[in-house]
């Protein structure tokens, strides 16, 4: 039986479902909300992550302090320092005044920190300070400041993995974690979505004045079958769609169908190829990038493969034979691969491989592709060469040779 606390919060805060999942993250979130402990909110972007802060600070002995939101992902490297912290007269270009951040303004409520996985290194560092100590320095200035700040941070980035890749503190991804709530994704919540649909359906037909749409059995079934990538968000975006186009108000399968997309080709081709994309948040704007991709990890293939054999025919001490290396120059290489099967000699195949380097019908400079894959990376981020790097999954180092190499700089 569900908790009538439960209850009673999701009637206040707009929360709509039963799912088991978010029962206890709002059991979590209320047991918390008296503490002053850290919590760290995960889910998938558009599951309502957005709620669970609010029901921590209207719960906790700071209801009647400040609480602030925090998009950490929207405000630019340069200047979310002097967001959070403030800053002195005359710190940097336009400081033309004191400011007060968002700590100082906060002190004695509550911080909310969304996609708190997307702060810089620097950024980080401080706000480890705060949480150890509750101390911060203004940006330009010496002084060090106090605050009395509850911390609830969210992310839908997978931060163990951005800790293995440099991009995340250890430290304070342990002092956020404190209490962790994790949010379901809405495919994993049953009939839940049924609920929220004949929410958003009743709300938009008081908000268009119109009758509200509905749903027969064969299209609720579709519904519940649909793996809904963009959850809650993506669910009501649909809802209002079908409630202003559709001239009629019972929706079935045929016609719900042409509301849910489909995968395309252009978001198939990474998969097909290989080209990871989940979890990075990475996006192809087009299939002349996606190609690039493509060609950019089959070079370092080719490279790997070639290695792999001149240390085979090395190890069976072929007659004649004399070892080649991974060529630092121009190369070209044939879009339809060589493949070894088992009837081919290892011989033949270095020379298969060595022969579609030097001509097969149509060939690109891979070094082109190259260039080409870091200028759009470089382009993407606004010249931020640690996010391209990223990008390109390849070391900030190499990618500063390569600028330079290339001529991008």
């Amino acid at each position: 039986m569900i908790r009538t606390e439960i209850q009673n919060i999701k009637l206040r805060f707009g929360i709509i479902g039963n799912a088991e999942g978010l029962n206890r993250a709002i059991d979590i979130a209320m047991q918390v909300a008296p503490t002053d402990l850290s919590v760290l909110i995960t889910g998938e972007s558009g599951v309502g992550k957005e709620s669970f802060p609010q029901i921590i600070h209207q719960f906790s002995r700071r209801k009647h302090g400040q609480y602030i939101a925090v998009n950490c992902g929207a405000i630019p490297e340069g200047t979310i320092d002097s967001e959070l912290f403030g800053h002195e007269k005359g710190a940097f270009t336009g400081a033309i005044g004191d400011r007060n951040g968002y700590f100082a303004e906060a002190n004695g409520g509550t911080i909310f920190l969304d996609e708190v996985g997307e702060l810089p290194l620097s950024t980080q560092a401080r706000l480890l300070r705060v949480l150890e100590s509750g101390e911060y320095i203004k940006v330009g200035s010496s002084k060090v400041q106090k605050t009395d700040v509850r911390i609830v941070a969210a992310t839908n980035v997978n931060l163990a993995e951005a800790i293995a890749s440099g991009r995340f503190r250890e430290d304070l991804f342990y002092r956020l974690n404190t209490v962790p709530i994790k949010i379901p994704p809405l495919r994993a919540r049953g009939e839940d979505i049924s609920l929220l649909f004949r929410k958003f359906a009743s709300d938009f037909a008081e908000k268009y004045r119109m009758p509200a749409v509905q749903l027969t059995e064969d299209a609720k079934a579709m519904l519940l079958a649909y793996p809904w990538p963009g959850n809650v968000r993506q669910l009501k975006n649909i809802t209002e769609q079908i409630s202003i186009i559709e001239t009629h108000r019972e929706i079935n399968a045929h016609i719900l169908q042409n509301y849910l997309p489909t995968q395309q080709m252009d978001s198939r081709l990474p998969m097909l190829f290989g080209a990871k994309n989940s979890g990075s948040g990475k996006t192809f704007e087009s299939e002349r990038e996606i190609l690039y991709q493509v060609l950019f990890d089959m070079r370092r293939d080719m490279t790997e493969l070639k290695s792999l054999v001149n240390t085979l025919m090395a190890e069976r001490g072929e007659p004649g034979y004399t070892p080649t290396y991974p060529a630092t120059t121009s190369s070209t290489i044939n879009i339809s691969p060589v493949l070894h099967t088992p009837s081919t000699p290892l011989s033949h195949a270095d020379d298969d491989i060595q022969d579609t380097e030097e001509y097969v019908e149509e060939t690109l400079s891979l070094d082109e592709v190259e260039k080409e894959m870091i200028r759009k990376a470089l382009d993407r981020h606004h010249g931020r060469r640690k996010n391209a790097a990223k990008d390109l999954k390849i070391s900030e180092r190499t990618l500063y040779r390569k600028i330079k190499e290339y001529g991008l700089e």
